[in-house]
C-alpha cells in the first residue's frame, strides 16, 4: 500500500523544520524541495541521517526536480521571502505573490488532486493567490496562521495562569496581522472561561502580545519564527491525513459564512481528509463583529492587491 506524501516547498528555516517534525511523527514520505542548488538536498539528507536516533522510517528526499512531487496529498508552501525587523507582514506583498504564484501553477500541474496549505506572509492574501493560481476546490486550499497564533495565546495564557499548555483552548478569528482577532469569550481553562480567572486589563495585555507575537520573535532574531509555525502547519496536517475531523482556526474560505462575501480569513474550522469540511459559525456580539469586519476589510484590501499582481 503506498504511503501518505508531503510536498514541502521552501527548505528555510520554516520548511526544514516542518520536514522534520513530520518526519519524527511519521506522518508521510515527504519531497522537501527548493530553488538553491544543494539546500533541500542537504537538510534532507541531515534530517534523514537522524532517523536511527529518534526512531523514524518517513522517507525524506531533497530536491529541485518538481517531478519528484507528484500525487502529493498535501502541498505546504512555505516559500517567500521572510519577514525582518521593521518589517511588516504587508511589506512582503509583491515578491511574495509572484513566488506562491509559480509554486501554485507547479502544484496544480503535478499534484492536481491535493490539499494546499500555505504558510508564508502576508497569510490570507497567499492563501487568496494560491486558490486563484490552482483553481482547486476552496475547501482544498488553506493558510496556517490561525494555528499558529492560537498557540502564541495559549502559551501566553498558560504561561500567566502557571496552568498546563494542554489545558488551554482557545479560539481567533479574521486575518492573520495586527489586527487579528482573539476571543477570550471562546477561549478556556479546562472548560473554564478564561474570562473567569483573568480581569479584562489583563486579558487585553495578552491579547496585544498575541497581535505582536510574530514581530516580537522577529525583533529578537532578526528573522521569522519558524518553530511554532511549523509545528503549527504539521498539526494541520495531522488532522487532515489522518481524518481527524480536528477543531481549530485556520485561514479558510467563507462566501455566506461570517458575511465574508467569498474571501480567505481566519476562522474555526473543521479539518479532515478532505481539507476545510465545515466552517464553525460563531454567534459574534457586537464588538467582536466589529473586529473582524476590521480585520477582513483588510483582508480584502490585500487581496484587491494580489488581483492586480497575478
Amino acid at each position: 500500500m503506498a504511503r501518505d506524501k508531503i510536498t514541502i516547498v521552501g527548505a528555510g528555516n520554516v520548511g526544514a523544520t516542518t520536514t522534520h517534525i513530520a518526519a519524527t511523527r511519521q506522518l508521510a514520505d515527504i519531497i522537501l524541495l527548493d530553488i538553491v542548488e544543494g539546500l533541500a538536498e542537504g537538510k534532507a539528507l541531515d534530517i534523514a541521517e537522524a532517523s536511527p536516533v529518534q526512531l523514524y522510517d518517513s522517507n525524506i528526499i531533497g530536491t529541485r526536480d518538481w517531478e519528484k512531487t507528484a500525487d502529493s496529498n498535501i502541498v505546504i508552501i512555505t516559500s517567500g521571502v521572510p519577514r525582518g525587523p521593521g518589517m511588516s507582514r504587508d511589506d512582503l506583498l509583491t515578491k511574495n505573490v509572484q513566488i506562491v504564484k509559480g509554486v501554485s501553477a507547479k502544484t496544480a500541474k503535478y499534484s492536481p488532486d491535493s490539499v494546499v496549505i500555505v504558510v508564508c506572509n502576508p497569510l490570507d492574501a497567499m492563501v487568496y493567490a494560491a486558490a486563484k493560481v490552482t483553481g482547486f476546490a476552496k475547501n482544498k486550499i488553506m493558510g496556517m496562521a490561525g494555528a499558529l497564533d492560537s498557540a502564541r495565546f495559549s502559551y501566553f495564557l498558560a504561561s500567566e495562569l502557571d496552568v498546563s499548555v494542554e489545558d488551554i483552548k482557545c479560539v481567533l478569528m479574521g486575518g492573520h496581522g495586527d489586527d487579528m482577532v482573539p476571543l477570550p469569550r471562546f477561549t478556556s481553562v479546562s472548560g473554564i472561561p478564561v474570562t473567569e480567572l483573568l480581569d479584562e486589563e489583563k486579558i487585553a495585555e495578552l491579547i496585544e502580545r498575541t497581535r505582536k507575537g510574530g514581530i516580537e520573535v522577529v525583533n529578537l532574531l532578526g528573522y521569522s519564527a519558524y518553530y511554532a509555525p511549523a509545528a503549527g502547519v504539521v498539526k494541520m496536517a495531522d488532522a487532515i491525513l489522518k481524518d481527524k475531523k480536528t477543531v481549530m482556526s485556520c485561514c479558510a474560505y467563507c462566501d455566506t459564512e461570517y458575511d465574508a462575501g467569498g474571501y480567505f480569513v481566519g476562522v474555526p474550522v473543521v479539518l479532515g481528509k478532505d481539507g476545510v469540511e465545515k466552517i464553525i459559525e460563531l454567534d459574534l456580539n457586537d464588538s467582536e463583529q466589529t473586529q473582524f469586519k476590521k480585520s477582513l476589510d483588510h483582508v480584502k484590501q490585500l487581496a484587491a492587491k494580489v488581483d492586480k499582481l497575478l
